[in-house]
């Protein structure tokens, strides 16, 4: 069982995406990159990052920072980010990641009408992640 989030977990999330017909039909139409950041609160003690450039369905290029601070966070078009809680219930599809926006509970930093655009893209990236076997499933902190 991998541990949500580490490097291994990221391995495992980028080699099931980048094999999803479902991902790969969804972000036919996307082009950019986009960091996670995986936020501090009281059940995770540091704040981490998943970095992704995607393109067209597919993820080019990934990364994964275990301690990520803005200065060593990778630069992108999109910021994405959540206290690790919320993370827990996107990844066990408890929370819609566009809603996640509206409610306050995830914080975007880049052009909103893509991601709203891209919605269904969105949303297979959660359906992508909520098959890896975790730590975190149907764990709700």
């Amino acid at each position: 069982m991998l541990i949500f989030p580490s490097k291994e977990w990221v391995g495992s999330f980028i080699e099931k995406l980048n094999s999803s017909p479902d991902f790969a039909d969804a972000g036919e139409n996307w082009e950019g990159d986009i960091v996670f950041v995986i936020e501090m609160d009281e059940n995770f003690p540091r704040t981490s990052c998943v970095y992704l450039d995607l393109f067209r369905g597919r993820c080019r290029k990934y990364d994964y920072l275990e301690n990520c601070e803005e200065s060593t966070m990778p630069q992108s078009e999109f910021k994405y980010m959540g206290p690790y809680g919320n993370w827990v219930k996107l990844i066990n599809k408890e929370l819609d990641p566009i809603k996640g926006i509206i409610t306050g509970k995830f914080k975007l930093e880049g052009p909103l009408m893509k991601i709203i655009t891209n919605r269904k893209a969105a949303k297979e990236i959660v359906n992508v992640a909520a098959t890896i076997e975790s730590d975190v499933q149907k764990k709700t902190v």
